[in-house]
């Protein structure tokens, strides 16, 4: 019995109603078409500070090659990324997808239980990880196959001065970044 798609009545007229599938080869083939297209549009804003599509291209670019010539990953190498909806989830998702890797989603809510049970099943070599969860990761990561950290903060990229305040709020007037200890992590910026 087909299912009634009863949300199409609230798209706006010209938007269709079905995607064609074969407009495309791969995910990073959109991405790059739409950064050709829409270069110099908005893509991402939070608060003040607008990335374009020129500016997801350029930053996308640069963590796929971090990925790929910093870190040693290959093509099909798994990538977990445990964050909340910050800037950085696009430059980080689309870079993964540019090297040909894999993107592992990650719940940030996950307690250290849940998080080793996902880092073990997917195999992921790497994890880009907000630091607010850091310490739950420090718990697990001996017994999974991580082998890179990227930390992020909340600020790192919002608009100067707004980036530096925003993280030194967060660690240390909040205290909202609970200790940890992950010694070989490279800061996302």
């Amino acid at each position: 019995m087909p299912t009634e798609r009863v949300w199409l009545k609230e798209y706006q007229p010209g938007v269709p109603h079905d995607i064609d599938l074969t407009a495309y080869e791969s995910l990073s083939d959109l991405i790059e078409r739409s950064i050709g297209r829409f270069r110099a549009l908005p893509a991402y804003q939070s608060g003040d500070t607008v990335l374009a599509y020129d500016d997801m291209d350029r930053l996308s670019q640069d963590f796929a090659s971090y990925l790929q010539n910093v870190a040693g990953l290959e093509k099909g190498d798994r990538v977990a990324v445990m964050m909340p909806n910050l800037l950085q989830y696009p430059v980080v998702l689309f870079g993964i997808l540019r090297a040909g890797m894999v993107v592992v989603n990650v719940n940030p809510l996950y307690t250290a239980r849940e998080l080793e049970h996902q880092l073990t099943d997917s195999g992921a070599k790497a994890i880009v990880i907000f630091e607010n969860f850091a310490h739950t990761l420090e718990h697990v990561i001996d017994k999974t196959q991580i082998e890179h950290v990227i930390l992020t903060g909340v600020g790192d990229q919002l608009n100067f001065p707004k980036s530096v305040l925003a993280n030194l709020v967060l660690r240390y007037v909040r205290k909202q970044v609970p200790s940890y200890n992950l010694p070989n992590a490279v800061r996302f910026n």
